[in-house]
């Protein structure tokens, strides 16, 4: 008897319908690289579904036009006080992204920190790109909340922020709080939120279309491996800079770092000199006043908890040692930074 084969139910088509409707809000100096790698993947995936999956409009503190890093100005639908009032409306968003980037540390617009508050309370998702994280716990978000942001803002961050969880990740998503460290991250975290919505083969396929090769996790590193980046290869002289990056606050001596790595302090000594054309104590200082000009350029910490964060006995030492390799005091170093801040063309004013 012949036997029909049993049709096999063919998947659903999705529902062509809003996936995900986000507001932007750019502040001054934002990270132009991190919004096009925000926005661009949900063009895309747009084109490639047939339909507007994805929606978004873009805001800043006033309403005025906003210039990024690179002084390219950017013009938006409306401010933090119109989006406030479409939280209580039908132009509530399901995502708010704030973008920042360079001088973050300077952004105190009480306004903007409310509407974040007020649109995480009613039940709306945020996020920050680049170093929006900063302006997330300004507002308050993140008090016990993983998140990231750009190493180079880490160091500060970490010591203005003590109960935030901060990670050196491309990404982090802790249940509704969406946080990136800027650059191509926020292609990556994109990508994260299209395969939440769709499926991977759409992933992969905005993929091809960005020209990228790989979808990286959020644990993925931020820098370059130490090998590349330094270009060293010697293993041992790797492991001994590892363990240093990880104790700048609280040095080790040079004797425990050799022990740690099985090596005689003079064997270290020797590698050093022939792999970074340095003394180990010398690397391990630079390292540590490397810290602190971070610290001294994204905080207001007082000098001299900067030294002790630094691992430095005494502010007078390490004031010494600063002007020794940057050819300034750290209390030139500040000035210096409030005098050029953002350029001219860049100040907004908030309200």
């Amino acid at each position: 008897m012949l036997q029909l084969p049993v049709p096999v139910p063919s998947r659903p088509e999705p529902s062509k319908t809003l996936k995900r409707s986000i507001v932007f809000l750019l502040v001054p100096n934002f990270s132009m690289i991190a919004f096009a790698t925000a926005i661009e993947p949900l063009r895309i995936a747009n084109r490639l579904l047939g339909y507007e999956a994805y929606r978004w409009r873009l805001a800043s503190p006033t309403g005025a036009p906003v210039f990024a890093s690179n002084n390219v100005e950017i013009t938006v639908g409306g401010s933090v006080e119109t989006e406030r009032r479409a939280l209580m409306g039908e132009g509530k968003p399901s995502m708010v992204f704030v973008c920042s980037g360079v001088f973050v540390e300077d952004f105190n617009d009480r306004a903007s920190f409310s509407y974040l508050r007020e649109t995480h309370q009613r039940g709306v998702s945020v996020g920050g790109l680049c170093t929006g994280a900063w302006i997330l716990a300004r507002a308050g978000l993140l008090a016990d909340r993983r998140c990231a942001i750009h190493w180079e803002n880490l160091p500060g961050f970490a010591e203005a922020f003590p109960r935030a969880d901060v990670h050196a990740d491309l990404f982090e998503i802790d249940h509704n709080i969406f946080t990136c460290a800027g650059g191509t991250a926020a292609l990556d975290m994109m990508l994260a939120l299209i395969g939440e919505d769709h499926t991977d083969d759409l992933v992969n396929r905005v993929c091809e279309q960005a020209l990228t090769d790989r979808v990286r996790a959020s644990h993925d590193r931020q820098r370059l491996p130490l090998r590349a980046r330094l270009g060293v290869q010697h293993a041992k002289v790797l492991a001994i800079i590892e363990i240093m990056e990880a104790n700048l606050g609280e040095p080790l001596s040079l004797v425990e770092i050799s022990r740690r790595v099985f090596l005689s302090r003079r064997q270290v000594e020797r590698l050093f000199d022939k792999e970074m054309n340095r003394s180990p104590a010398r690397y391990y200082l630079e390292i540590r006043l490397d810290r602190a000009r971070h610290l001294l350029l994204q905080s207001a910490l007082p000098i001299v908890e900067i030294a002790v964060a630094s691992g430095f006995v005494s502010a007078s030492h390490f004031s010494k040692c600063y002007r020794e390799l940057y050819g300034r005091s750290p209390q030139q170093e500040r000035a210096a930074r409030a005098a050029v801040n953002a350029p001219p063309v860049a100040v907004a004013k908030y309200g």
